[in-house]
């Protein structure tokens, strides 16, 4: 695994954390202004939303497996993974396979895209 890969795939599992995701600050730095999400549900919103929904909720359990880096340009990347949700107030997790973008400017990563799609469950591969 390249130095890039390792840095994109720690970014992106640090928003699985209740940590970062309470912090409207770490999410501040780690979202870009410009940010889009489609939810599994096929809702679309942005940073606004992100940074109002985020701290109030608690963290979901992430799974996240079968990461794949896609360089698109010197400062842009695309990272693909599936994973695997369990939310605190669902017995039933919830598989996807996710897709987000992140792009580097003023030497700082962050994400601008991200979608998650639900599919049919896979096999968890152990960590």
């Amino acid at each position: 695994m390249t130095e890039l890969e390792s840095e994109i795939i720690k970014l992106e599992e640090s928003l699985f954390s209740d940590e970062v995701r309470a912090s409207k600050i770490k999410l501040e730095q780690l979202i870009a202004d410009e940010f889009i999400e489609v939810a599994s549900s096929g809702i679309r919103f942005g940073k606004k939303e992100v940074l109002e929904r985020l701290p109030t909720e608690a963290a979901p359990e992430i799974q996240a497996t079968d990461y794949e880096v896609r360089q698109l340009a010197d400062d842009s990347v695309m990272l693909l993974y599936q994973s695997v949700l369990k939310k605190h107030d669902v017995t039933k997790p919830i598989y996807s396979h996710r897709c987000s973008i992140w792009t580097k400017a003023n030497n700082q990563w962050q994400m601008v895209y991200h979608q998650g799609t639900k599919c049919e469950p896979f096999e968890q591969k152990k960590k």
